[in-house]
């Protein structure tokens, strides 16, 4: 089945019931066993066009197709941003909260501040707890963000979560390739950190990295582990993504 065009009709009404500037949001990297959590903002306002021709949600296009959009993209954008969480903040506070710590650093980059922010999925990461929002850290980094709104495939229907998570998926891919030429063995050139055959058999022969989110069962490793007698890490279960 072709997946609808996304378009910004969710945007402008929202922008027309009182929002000046929205910030639309996705994440990538979710899934993977390696490597960071990438918050991926644009801003709009009423007057921004149409979004850039091809625009769709990041998994459903090349590699390619990816790396032209994404500066026509921050073209387009009123204001745009990525944000990182990496694998020890992921092993330490949990991936919700290493989402909202992606969220704010993206947040902190934007040259204007939104005053709404419509997030893909049906969980509010972003606001703190001071706010009322769930998944307090000690390392939060802003003590109130403007108020969210949530979409489930919100990246499938609107445009500018699209460019998000395009923006999104090309900052961490290009991350995931500096760190492959760091450990080659682990193909993250071309599985980006996710759990690939040829991950998952490196995993069982060299153990984790400092990049591999430790503190979750990674696949292969605990079998290793188990095999050879060695102290595994502790279980957490693998959220699944292929993005």
């Amino acid at each position: 089945m072709t997946a609808v065009k996304p378009t910004l009709r969710h945007e402008r009404a929202l922008l027309r019931d009182g929002v000046v500037r929205l910030a639309c949001v996705d994440e990538v990297g979710r899934g993977a066993l390696s490597g960071p959590v990438t918050i991926g903002m644009v801003v709009i306002d009423a007057a921004t066009r149409t979004a850039p021709q091809g625009v769709r949600d990041s998994k459903l296009l090349t590699p390619e197709a990816r790396e032209r959009l994404a500066p026509r993209i921050r073209r387009w954008a009123l204001s745009h941003a990525v944000g990182h969480a990496g694998p020890a903040e992921i092993d330490e506070f949990g991936i919700m909260t290493a989402l909202r710590l992606a969220g704010h650093r993206a947040l902190a980059q934007l040259e204007v501040m939104p005053d709404a922010v419509l997030l893909d999925g049906n969980h509010d990461y972003l606001t703190p707890p001071e706010q009322g929002g769930l998944f307090g850290s000690p390392l939060d980094l802003l003590d109130a963000v403007p108020p969210v709104s949530t979409m489930i495939k919100a990246d499938m229907r609107c445009a500018a979560v699209a460019a998000a998570s395009i923006l999104a998926k090309t900052a961490r891919d290009a991350l995931m390739l500096e760190l492959h030429a760091e450990h080659p063995e682990y193909g993250w050139a071309e599985n980006k950190g996710y759990s690939a055959p040829a991950h998952i058999e490196a995993l069982a022969l060299h153990g984790p990295t400092v990049q591999h989110r430790r503190s979750w069962s990674l696949p292969g490793y605990a079998v290793a582990a188990e095999q050879l007698g060695i102290e595994s890490h502790q279980p957490a279960a693998v959220p699944v993504e292929t993005a």
